[in-house]
């Protein structure tokens, strides 16, 4: 699952109810799966009578999706409370999300939080909603995990261009860093035909792209024997959609039937983001994943020999106990050597309750900064020659938004961001250009 750093949900989703309407407002912590629910339950919201308001204004409610992959994202938690409060201190805040699964009795000893749903709730929430009232005890909604066993369609709207679909939750793998299959539960999925339908949904808004999401994508599965690969097929069928981008998927499910078809198809676009971890075979068994970098470098050159212009981006996590220098530059040279286009780099930190705090090893915090650094400038280098690389050839952009200097950005279907002068009629739609240089900000620019 592909973390980002923060996403506001501040679209007004439909302004037509009265200006005396209860009024709502989101705050997203963390990865596209989250933005996607967040967007699910703003419409919730909105179809209830409730005024969807940028987080920003101020509102009657607040609603903060939280993140627990890392311990700033709990920290930032708190910190956006206090914001949601200074725009209004009477507002009622409801916290859900990973970390409201995991932590709940820490979470409602925040001051202003007024109710925690956890995993099985969080799509409940405005039963819950109406039982609040200001000055009411704090409250929490929050069973086991393993109680966590329904599949709640989400995707996200607002955005003119792009929609995350979610199409899986849960994990099964159990991975030793990672707390998501205890903030999530097990591995479950929707059917195709509703994936579809979904989609066929987002078309209708006027989106051109849809990027697939989940906890862990490759192990869709369903009671009707559905896989991710039956995903792929039918969604390449359907009309109304230019643009299907697979967002993270493990390298042993990135299988060659996917990757083959993958490079033959019209909609979806020649971009990977596959999770390494590690380039040390020792520290992969460590972490409980389940391959070994060898197979990892398969699934690169297997991608780049049918899409040479594919832009591959990795996952790597540094200072993971028992990490030792040799095992760090093992893991550099690995990253180095593989014809991959850029990196997002994660410092290792202890989460509770997962199997890693049992290995020896620390490694100090100094330590894992500098590895961070280092990986860092590294990704640097491989996106900066991967857009090189693609420099004097034609793609297809999709134009996004306007930059406040009068540019407007988009993305190629090979993920090259690409900057222009603005042009009104060119947002939301899809140009066949030539890529020319790389600005100081290293950005392609068209002349």
């Amino acid at each position: 699952m592909e973390i980002l750093d923060q996403l506001h949900s501040n679209t007004i989703i439909g302004d037509h109810h009265a200006a005396t309407a209860k009024s709502v407002a989101f705050y997203t912590l963390g990865c596209k799966l989250n933005f996607s629910e967040t967007s699910t339950i703003a419409r919730k919201f909105n179809d209830a009578g409730y005024l969807v308001k940028d987080f920003e204004e101020g509102a009657d409610v607040y609603v903060i999706n939280t993140c627990s992959v890392t311990d700033h994202a709990d920290r930032k938690t708190k910190r956006i409370v206090k914001e949601g409060l200074k725009k209004n201190p009477l507002a009622n805040i409801i916290v859900v999300g990973c970390y409201a699964q995991l932590k709940p009795e820490e979470i409602v000893k925040i001051p202003g939080v007024n109710l925690v749903l956890g995993a099985s709730e969080k799509f409940n929430i405005l039963e819950h909603v109406k039982e609040l009232h200001n000055g009411c005890e704090p409250a929490i909604f929050n069973s086991h995990i393993k109680e966590a066993l329904t599949f709640n369609a989400a995707y996200s709207v607002g955005d003119r261009t792009r929609s995350f679909l979610k199409i899986q939750d849960g994990c099964n793998y159990f991975c030793s860093f990672c707390t998501i299959p205890l903030a999530r539960g097990r591995s479950r999925s929707t059917t195709v035909q509703e994936v579809v339908t979904s989609a066929n949904e987002i078309a209708a808004s006027g989106v051109k792209e849809i990027v697939l999401t989940g906890v862990n994508i490759g192990d869709f599965e369903n009671d009707l024997g559905e896989t991710f690969f039956d995903v792929v097929k039918a969604l390449d069928q359907m009309s109304g959609i230019e643009r299907f981008r697979i967002s993270s998927i493990e390298p042993n499910l990135l299988n060659n039937e996917i990757i083959d078809y993958v490079a033959k198809s019209n909609k979806f676009v020649p971009h990977f983001h596959v999770p390494l971890q590690s380039g040390s075979n020792k520290i992969l068994s460590l972490m409980r994943r389940r391959y070994e970098r060898e197979l990892y470098a398969e699934r690169v050159a297997k991608i780049k020999s049918l899409m040479p212009h594919a832009c591959i981006g990795v996952d790597v996590i540094v200072g993971f106990p028992s990490e030792t220098e040799e095992d760090f530059r093992e893991t550099y040279d690995f990253l180095h050597g593989l014809d991959i286009s850029y990196l997002h780099v994660f410092t290792y930190s202890e989460r509770p309750d997962t199997t890693a705090l049992r290995i020896k090893g620390r490694v100090p915090n100094a330590i894992r900064s500098e590895r961070n650094t280092m990986l860092s400038n590294l990704s640097h280098k491989k996106r900066r020659a991967f857009y090189e690389s693609q420099l004097n050839s034609t793609h297809e952009v999709l134009w996004e938004s306007e930059n406040h200097d009068g540019f407007m950005h988009g993305f190629t279907e090979n993920y090259v961001k690409v900057k222009s002068e603005f042009n009104a009629s060119a947002l939301n739609s899809i140009y066949q250009v030539k890529l020319d240089y790389i600005d100081d900000d290293g950005i392609v620019m068209l002349k």
